[in-house]
This record gives C-alpha cells, structure tokens and sequence, in this order.
C-alpha cells in the first residue's frame, strides 16, 4: 500500500525588517538627530547648527534626515521635539521660544518634503518620555519629567503613554507663580509670557544666574554658580540653597496635584552635585501629606534624553 507523502508545510511568513526609529531634537542653536534600533540602541547620530528662519530650519531638518538614513539603506520612523507645541485644528506651531517657528506648519511642511509622517511634540514631553521608557523612571506608572535649563517646562507620562491635555499644555509648570513666595520674591522678575513671578523667572539656568548678580553683583553662569558652590564659595553656596528652596515649594505643588512616582531631573542644572537628593527631601515639608515617597532622580540619558523621545514616539 502506498503511503502518501504529508502535506508540504506551509512557508512561514518572511518578518518584516526591524523598524528603525529616527529621532529629531530642534533646539534653539543645534538640532540632533539620532536613529535607534528596535532595542533603542543608537546605530546613528547628528548634529548640526539650528537655521535662525523658517525655511532653513525645514531644509536643515530634510537634509538631516536624509543624511542618517543615506548610509543606513532604510526608510526610517521620524519623530521630533520642539520648543513648542503643533495645534491639531490648524497645523501651525504656537509657544515656541524659537520664535521663527510660532504660526509656520511645520508638520506639513516636513511631511511634504520626507514623503511620510512626521510625529511631533513638545520636546519637554520627548524628555518625559524617554526616561520613562527606558531611562531612570522605567517601569514606574506616573512620571513627572522636569527641565531646568533655558527655560522651564515639564511633561507628564501616565502608564508610558504621554498625557498632552485638552490644550496641549499638560505639564507647564514653568508658566504657574511661585509658590509660597517670600517677601523679597514679590512681584517676581517679568516673565516673556507676559506675567511676573512665573517659575521658570526663579529656577532657570538664565534665572539663576540673574539672581546670584542681583544678590552678590557677580555676573556668572548657572553652571560656575553651581561649580563655586561645590567648591564652598559663600555667596555661591547660598544661591544654590535659594534655588533648592525655590524648586522644592515648586515641585511641591505638582506632587499636590499629579502626585507621581517618580519625578526626573533634565535641563543643565540637572547636572548639579546634589541636587536631586536635596529636592527629595527638602520637598516633603511643602506636600499635603505626612509622608512623602515620590522619588526625585536625575536622568539617565543625559542631554540625549529628549531626542531619544523623540524617536519613541513611535513605539
């Protein structure tokens, strides 16, 4: 008796090729480019000066990408970082400190010139993103991403997916009063939005440094600020205390409101000796609790946070 032979097993479907992700972070002075592998190593990175107008700042970025993925043979992801934010209904990009960007479509524009989608946010929400995927809040549920650099401004991340708000504006912290503010922090200094007092007026690298000349007459850099106070230096040594103080009553009022695991340092004065640990326990006397246990740590991936959340926008 013959024996028919099985059935022929089917092929197994060809998998599709790893998706590589690029992301873009477009700063006021530099953009950088970086492209990740699906476990988020990077395999490429740019940089290039940022273009003072609209135009050079869309060529710039289409040049940008084609110059990663050139070597790399593939069609890449593109996700970007902005000092501001894309308005859905128009398409045109509002509350940007890089002024030449405010009014312009951007998304439609990039999108036109790399032939795909282009996913945007705000770049303090690609930091916020970053450390929670896989940065120094990985695995907690609700992030609070801070940054203290040029400016002031924060994103949240609830279960790794970013929280944006009804007006695209969830976690700008900088732009609320100080809170609890001293006698000699009213009105507070005037605030580009328009306002006095605003956080970002107090505890920005610009701010710090505005506020150790008015109190001392020395004119430095946050960072030399920061670098004398670590060396003992006096008049150093107490603006890092006022800057402690001031942070803290401010971080006090999200954890009032989000109340999130984890909050994460970025910005330069992240890089302050200290200062995380400082704000975790200085904070507690200004929560509505008796017992404060949201962590305060610095970033883990540095001044590459917010790009590598960029790419992470495709996830």
């Amino acid at each position: 008796m013959s024996v028919s032979p099985p059935p022929p097993v089917p092929a197994s479907p060809v998998p599709p090729a790893p998706r590589l992700r690029l992301g873009i972070d477009l700063g006021g002075t530099k953009i950088e480019a970086v492209a990740l592998d699906p476990g988020g190593s990077v395999v490429a990175r740019q940089r290039v000066p940022t273009p003072r107008d609209y135009l050079g700042t869309v060529r710039a970025l289409t040049d940008l990408v084609a110059a990663l993925e050139r070597p790399l043979g593939v069609q890449a992801t593109v996700g970007m970082g902005i000092p501001g934010v894309v308005v859905p209904e128009t398409g045109l990009v509002k509350n940007a400190n890089s002024t030449w960007l405010i009014g312009q479509p951007l998304k439609r524009d990039l999108e036109a010139a790399l032939a795909r989608e282009v996913r945007i946010e705000n770049d303090a929400n690609c930091f916020a993103l970053s450390e929670a995927s896989d940065g120094a809040a990985a695995g907690a549920r609700v992030v609070f991403g801070v940054i203290m650099g040029t400016g002031c401004g924060g994103g949240i991340v609830v279960n790794g997916q970013l929280l944006t708000g009804r007006n695209l504006i969830a976690g700008e912290w900088g732009h609320n009063p100080l809170p609890w503010p001293q006698q000699d922090e009213i009105p507070g200094p005037p605030c580009y939005c328009g306002k006095q007092g605003c956080i970002e007026t107090w505890i920005s690298g610009p701010a710090v440094a505005a506020d150790h000349t008015r109190v001392t007459g020395q004119a430095l850099t946050a960072p030399e600020i920061m670098a004398a106070a670590s060396r003992g230096e006096p008049g150093a040594v107490a603006t890092r205390a006022r800057l402690v103080h001031r942070a803290a009553r401010s971080l006090a009022t999200i954890i009032n409101v989000l109340d999130p695991d984890v909050i994460v340092l970025g910005g330069g004065l992240s890089n302050t000796d200290g200062l995380a640990a400082d704000l975790e326990r200085d904070v507690a006397p200004w929560v509505f609790s008796d017992r404060v246990t949201t962590r305060v740590v610095v970033n883990q991936h540095g001044d590459s946070s917010g790009v590598r959340g960029a790419a992470w926008l495709w996830g």
